[in-house]
């Protein structure tokens, strides 16, 4: 047998390392939802407007494909199931999307975990769309509307309507989860229409117009220029919403927003004295982000519940005594693109636990004990109340933007065992009372022994003359 030098095997196994690892990453590079993206376009050949933006998706491991909305054969779903994990729907020409994306087949699609992205344009919002947003409880304008900003609007583009608005990207703020913030001098162009939002409770903004903004009938200027539509603040460029089983969508009025001439766009706002670079591409990463569950994904790695005050007690139990000092433990992750990171509460926010029976009897912080690579461990500690029955553990943290956390642990609460009650004497407060009653079982015993060796004078004397 002949042995091979020791440079080969070392070149062999350095190669085989390589393939490993590259096998590795190509598989961890996997979306953490699916990677499955249906995108729905009239023509293919208009994909090259968004060719910026789909490539930065299939960079990040997404495998698009581009489907007319009147294909046959176009369906969401395969034997009951979903047959795609994200669904982006782009402006059509035509009225509808045709029988396989009507309204009730796009909440079916979210019902069953689907995500979806709609991108929409002033003079082209199909039918389906408009009946899915009145389900969610959003108001879209009628055909032609557009939104215009006298104050914030692009100068490079010479556009007389104003319609290219300069809208700031969400400032950060600490005390909310948000996914879409950026540098406060971040400028979005936006050319669209916006829509307004309902009182829906998973309904939340994403992109707000500027209070000088209004939308109106672009077909009859004069005419209802003085009555917008929707105007300020209340009009919203950019919406989402999570259901309860944390599936997203994501209303965009413009879908220029997400085009290669928005991404390169320079702009300059009427108060500005140089253009610069518009931030559409890191702001519809963002969004795009967020839809398909890249951010914003909360995860709990363990919990742990035990008696404070022995370290040998064993873990989660099904049972506890009243008056027992327990400590809660909840490890919780969030995924950041492509990798778990710690999840950490805004400073401004509070995660509680709830020790509930029919009511809350507890409601206290869960405060951040440690941190790992991956996950934060929030904890706390607190006494069982004095009340025996079924009790539960639940932290609920349902907050804007991040899915929704609610964890419920039954356990029982018993009675103290009849060799479990503390002793009298162990009681300061009952020393009172136990020296009332050494008191009283003293006296008793002295007063027999007075009564019984004492006789009455008189009675002896009698007993004499008698005899």
């Amino acid at each position: 047998m002949r042995l091979q030098p020791q440079s080969d095997m070392a070149s062999r196994t350095a190669f085989l390392i390589f393939f490993v690892n590259l096998f590795v990453s190509w598989v961890s590079a996997a979306p953490l939802t699916g990677e499955r993206v249906l995108a729905v376009i009239d023509e293919q050949a208009d994909s090259a407007k968004y060719s910026q933006f789909l490539t930065d998706l299939r960079g990040r491991g997404y495998d698009i494909k581009l489907e007319s909305a009147k294909k046959d054969t176009l369906a969401l779903f395969k034997h009951g199931e979903k047959a795609w994990d994200h669904l982006i729907l782009f402006p059509s020409k035509f009225k509808g999307y045709g029988p396989a994306l009507t309204p009730q087949q796009l909440l079916e699609f979210t019902k069953l975990g689907g995500n979806v992205l709609i991108l929409t344009s002033p003079s082209t919002i199909p039918e389906q769309i408009r009946e899915l947003a009145r389900e969610l409880d959003v108001g879209l304008p009628p055909k032609d509307y557009i939104a215009v900003d006298h104050f914030n609007y692009d100068t490079v583009s010479k556009s007389e309507k104003h319609d290219v608005i300069l809208a700031s990207r969400p400032a950060v703020s600490p005390a909310v989860h948000n996914y879409f913030s950026g540098k406060q001098d971040d400028l979005i162009a936006f050319r669209g229409a916006g829509h307004t939002l309902g009182n829906g409770p998973l309904l939340v903004p994403v992109l707000t117009a500027p209070r000088t903004a209004y939308t109106y009938d672009r077909k009859e200027d004069f005419a209802y220029a003085q009555d917008p539509w929707a105007a300020g603040t209340q009009m919203q460029l950019v919406s989402a919403m999570q259901a309860r089983n944390n599936a997203r969508i994501t209303l965009v009025g413009s879908v220029d927003m997400f085009s290669n001439e928005f991404f390169d766009m320079k702009v300059k706002g009427p108060r500005s004295t140089e253009p610069r670079k518009t931030a559409n591409k890191e702001f519809c990463k963002d969004v795009a982000a967020w839809t398909f569950g890249e951010r914003g994904i909360v995860r709990v790695n363990a919990i742990r519940h035990y008696l404070s005050n022995e370290p040998d007690a064993p873990t989660n139990p099904n049972m506890y005594r009243i008056k027992n000092d327990v400590t809660f433990e909840i490890e919780l992750s969030e995924y950041d693109i492509d990798r778990w990171v710690p999840f950490k509460v805004p400073s401004g926010d509070s995660l509680q636990l709830e020790f509930i029976m029919l009511d809350p009897y507890y409601r206290v912080p869960l405060l951040p004990a440690s941190t790992s690579s991956n996950y934060t461990t929030y904890t706390t500690s607190f006494k069982i109340p004095d009340q025996h029955g079924v009790f539960a553990f639940r932290v609920n943290y349902k907050r804007p933007y991040i899915t929704y956390i609610d964890e419920k642990y039954s356990v029982t609460v018993r009675h103290f065992a009849h060799d479990e009650y503390t002793r009298s004497w162990n009681i300061s407060g009952a020393w009172v009372w136990i020296a009332g009653i050494v008191v009283t079982i003293t006296g008793w015993i002295v007063f027999c022994a007075l009564w019984l060796w004492s006789a009455p004078t008189a009675a002896r004397v009698g007993l004499k003359k008698t005899e």
